[in-house]
This record gives C-alpha cells, sequence and structure tokens, in this order.
C-alpha cells in the first residue's frame, strides 16, 4: 500500500527570513496577528521591525548562526518575534515545554547545549526565573551574558520578558542592543544561510525515554506551511501552544508563507477566551486539539456566541474522534472542519482532509497524503508493504523528514531507514484514494484471543454513547476495568496523558484489590 502527493507546484527553496521578507513585501499593512491578553496587535510591516530589532539585538548579545536558543513559555507576542528573529538570525530556536518541571528543563537545554534561555518571570503555577536559579545558583552573582554555570555549561545569556531579575537581560536590552554594526552583520549573515540548515528544535516524549530534540530545517517548516496553508482561510484562531509544531508551522510559519492573520485568544488554553475571540475577531479558521473542541463545544454559554464566521478548521494532535468532529459541525456549525495527522519529526502534517470531502471521509479518516510526499503502510515486524486497506506501521518519506534528533544518532538510527523512510510507530491503514485511517499506536495494542485491538477502536465506538463526553482506553494488557471520571490529566497541547491515567487507574484498582 503506497501513495504519493503529486503536485503541480514546486518546493519552496526559502529560509524563515526571507518567507517573512515576501509576505511584508506584498501585504505590508494586514494585520499579521493579534495577542487578545496583552492587546498587541501587528501589522507585517511592523512585526518584521520587531523581528529585525531582536535579530540584530541577539548578535549584539554575542550569539552566533548555529547557537541554539531556548524558548521556554505560553503564547505570547514575544515568542513569535524570537521565532524569526532566531531564524534570520541562523540561531537554533529550542521550543521548552512551557510545563517542563525542573528536572525536564534542565536535561532539555543540556541535552541540545542552550546558549541563551527567553522565559518569564513566571506563568500561572510555573515559576521559570526560579527554576532556572535553582538549575544555575551561580545567576545570581553573574553580570548579564557572562553566567557560568556547572550544571549547563553553555548557557550565557537569561533574557527575561516581563521584569527585572539579577543576571538577567530584559526583552527591552535585546530590543536596543542591535546597533548599525549588529544591523549590517545581521543584513550580511542573510547571504551565508541555507534553507537546508537546522533552525527549531522541538522535544518530542516519543514511545519511551528521555525526551528527543527533533531537529527541523527552514526547507521542512516552511513547505510544510506551504502545503498545508494552501487550503484557503483567512483569519485563524490558534489556542494551540506556539512551542509544539501545530502552533509554530501551522500558525506562525503559515502566517508569513501564505499572508494569514493570526489571532491568540490567551496565553494559556481558555475555551471561553476562544468562543469570544472567534466572535469578536470575525475568524474564518480555527485550530485545536480533539480535547479542546471537547471542551468548546462543553461551554455552557456556547450558543450566545456568533461563530457564523468560522467556517473551516483543523482538528489535529492526537486521536480525534469521528463523533467530535461530528459535534463540532452540528453543534459548532464548522462545516469545513477537517482532521490533520502528523508528527513532530515530520514538520508535522502529513495527511490532511479537505473540507469539501463527505462527512465519513472528514471524520472517520486523517485526509489524504499532503503534496510532495510519499506514504507506504508496512508490516510493522518484517517492515514489508502490505496491500491496500490492511493495518500496518504507517512510514513516510519526502522533504518533511526531521534531520534527526539533535545529538542522538542512535535513537535517529531507530526511525530513519537508510533510504530514508520515517517509522511514525502509528497503526493505520489506507485507501485507493490515499486516505488515511489511523487505529493507533504499536505500543498500546491489546492481543485478545488472536486478535489485534487498538485503543482508538474502542474510544471511537465509546464516544459513539450520547451520555460519555470523552473516553480513553488506557492500559498494560487487557483493560477489564470502566472507571468513570469528570476530566483527565491534560498536556499543554491540550492531550490527555495516558501516563498520568494508567497511574491513577493503578492506584484505584489497587486500593479495590486490597479490600
Amino acid at each position: 500500500c503506497y501513495a504519493h502527493g503529486t503536485s503541480s507546484t514546486t518546493l519552496l527553496h526559502y529560509t524563515v527570513g526571507e518567507t517573512l521578507q515576501r509576505a511584508v513585501e506584498r501585504w505590508p499593512d494586514r494585520e499579521a496577528m493579534a495577542f487578545l491578553e496583552q492587546g498587541v496587535r501587528k501589522t507585517f510591516a511592523e512585526f518584521q521591525q520587531d523581528v529585525d530589532k531582536a535579530s540584530a539585538g541577539l548578535l549584539a548579545l554575542g550569539l552566533t548562526k548555529g547557537d541554539r536558543l531556548g524558548m521556554w513559555g505560553p503564547n505570547t507576542y514575544e515568542w513569535i518575534v524570537f521565532q524569526f528573529a532566531t531564524a534570520k538570525a541562523g540561531i537554533i530556536l529550542v521550543s521548552v515545554n512551557p510545563a517542563y518541571q525542573l528536572q525536564e528543563a534542565e536535561y532539555a537545554l543540556r541535552k541540545v547545549g542552550c546558549k541563551a534561555i527567553v522565559c518569564h518571570s513566571q506563568f500561572k503555577t510555573q515559576k521559570y526565573c526560579d527554576m532556572l536559579r535553582q538549575i544555575c545558583p551561580e545567576i545570581e552573582s553573574s553580570s548579564p551574558g557572562g553566567i557560568k554555570s556547572a550544571r549547563l555549561p553553555d548557557l550565557r545569556s537569561v533574557i527575561v520578558l516581563d521584569s527585572l531579575q539579577p543576571g538577567m537581560f530584559h526583552f527591552d536590552d535585546v530590543m536596543q542592543a542591535g546597533s548599525s554594526q549588529y544591523v549590517q552583520q545581521l543584513q550580511d549573515l542573510q547571504k551565508k544561510l541555507s534553507c537546508d540548515d537546522p533552525i527549531n528544535i522541538q522535544f518530542t516524549s516519543g514511545t519511551t525515554g528521555a525526551p528527543k530534540g527533533a531537529t527541523l530545517s527552514h526547507f521542512n517548516i516552511v513547505n510544510n506551511a506551504y502545503t498545508v496553508g494552501k487550503r484557503p482561510h483567512t483569519r485563524v484562531c490558534l489556542p494551540v501552544p506556539l512551542y509544539h509544531c501545530f502552533g509554530s508551522v501551522g500558525g506562525g510559519m503559515c502566517m508569513a508563507v501564505h499572508g494569514i492573520s493570526l489571532v491568540f485568544p490567551s496565553a494559556g488554553y481558555d475555551g471561553k477566551a476562544n468562543l469570544a475571540a472567534m466572535e469578536s475577531e470575525r475568524c474564518t479558521f480555527v485550530y485545536g486539539t480533539p480535547t479542546m473542541y471537547v471542551d468548546m463545544i462543553n461551554q455552557p454559554d456556547l450558543a450566545k456566541h456568533d461563530l457564523s464566521s468560522v467556517h473551516t478548521g483543523i482538528m489535529a494532535g492526537s486521536p480525534c474522534p469521528p463523533e467530535v468532529v461530528k459535534q463540532v459541525i452540528s453543534v459548532m456549525g464548522i462545516k469545513g472542519i477537517t482532521i490533520g495527522y502528523g508528527t513532530t519529526e515530520n514538520s508535522p502534517v502529513t495527511f490532511c482532509a479537505n473540507p469539501g470531502d463527505n462527512m465519513e471521509r472528514k471524520s472517520e479518516t486523517v485526509g489524504f497524503i499532503m503534496d510532495h510526499l510519499e506514504a507506504k503502510i508496512v508490516n510493522p515486524t518484517t517492515g514489508q508493504m502490505l496491500p491496500l486497506g490492511e493495518m500496518g506501521e504507517i512510514m513516510i518519506r519526502g522533504y518533511c523528514v526531521m534531520l534527526g534528533y539533535w545529538a542522538d544518532q542512535d535513537k535517529t538510527n531507530e526511525c530513519i531507514t537508510e533510504s530514508g523512510w520515517y517509522k511514525t510507530g502509528d497503526i493505520g491503514s489506507m485507501d485507493a484514494y490515499g486516505y488515511c485511517k489511523i487505529d493507533g499506536r504499536i505500543k498500546d495494542m491489546i492481543i485478545r484471543g488472536g486478535e489485534n485491538i487498538y485503543p482508538a477502536e474502542i474510544e471511537q465506538f465509546l464516544h459513539t454513547h450520547p451520555k460519555i463526553k470523552e473516553a480513553q482506553i488506557s492500559h498494560f494488557k487487557i483493560p477489564r476495568y470502566v472507571l468513570f471520571v469528570t476530566s483527565y490529566p491534560l498536556t499543554i497541547t491540550g492531550k490527555i496523558q495516558k501516563h498520568k491515567l494508567r497511574t491513577e487507574a493503578e492506584k484505584l484498582l489497587g486500593l479495590e484489590k486490597g479490600k
């Protein structure tokens, strides 16, 4: 079973900086983004001015092409400024999960050797500066830009976005540091950047073990945004986090490549703020994970909001139950909702449906293979290609495949074959038109009476019950118990944390067994 996304358009050989420049030339006065919680609105021309200031400022701080800068925080205007400022200076942006605790943050920052970190002093319960001081007590007695830490030996600078902190730069310092010599240096540097250079490291937990840094190039993310964004949309409500590919590529990069306008309802996910933003900003498109859509559908004042401008959307990030898709269409009135599928390692989108597809394709599949990409379904044990319609491991090849996991050749070799195919670890099947159905993860497979059963199959059946809002199968061997809960533990991207569910279930069942 094999599919190839043929296309009459060529791939783009632009860097991230070049795509923004082209957008500014075409739509200088169009609104590029609105961060509603911060009260920030920028046109493309205004945004580029800030990006250039920040980029020259980073050079003035001593960062050079190939250095890594960690971006650690929620969805704010500064996040997207640094996304483009780092790319323009050839600095590799490291997207650090805003929910990371002390050990995870230290591991990630050390693994990729971050020379600079940008963060808020705190956001909600996350005290970023306090955590950094615990990891690097040397910061307190350092001068800004002169940090020398035992536990993070590459770290030199911390840039704080919202307050003055000892040993750290403030955002304004960076914006004012780029004197004329650094502006010139930035211009000269543009000739030395290649679209194949690494430009973004996105951490993915993978199936087991410590987080792995999927390393993406300009070419990876510019072209993924180019092929995804060709489905027409103009004003996007963006509640998904920027640190994740869905937000940074589907949002930030699509903005630069296609000239779309982004609306950020809030710094952290807030279903009520989403509905208000879609109405007040007359959004035409919305992004979200299944959990976010379930939350929006169940907002008590949903019916009071006028969502008539929102005609299309993408649901992605984790398995999308058909019943949720049908509810988004019937309850929210978003007729053109489609499911997208991909992985961080594939920059991220590899399959996406068409808004005009029929209900079965729209709700039961993740769409068809994207332009310029190849997909095949293989036997996960032998690697042999399977006949059409049979379930097996989904493999992807093409421009979207990451450069590799940062400083981890063994893990890279495990998932990218010598012939360039990326092993997704997901189980699915394809039809004759290249439409794909996802059935689950290889590691989650249950063998029952000689049959292979995937949690997603059971979850999708349970979703058809009118009283069940959301269902999760979380098991080790065979699910034997049904536990009723009022909520699920979520990641910051709105994905359900199955490992936490397993722990909670074990505790509950352990108590039961002990009776």
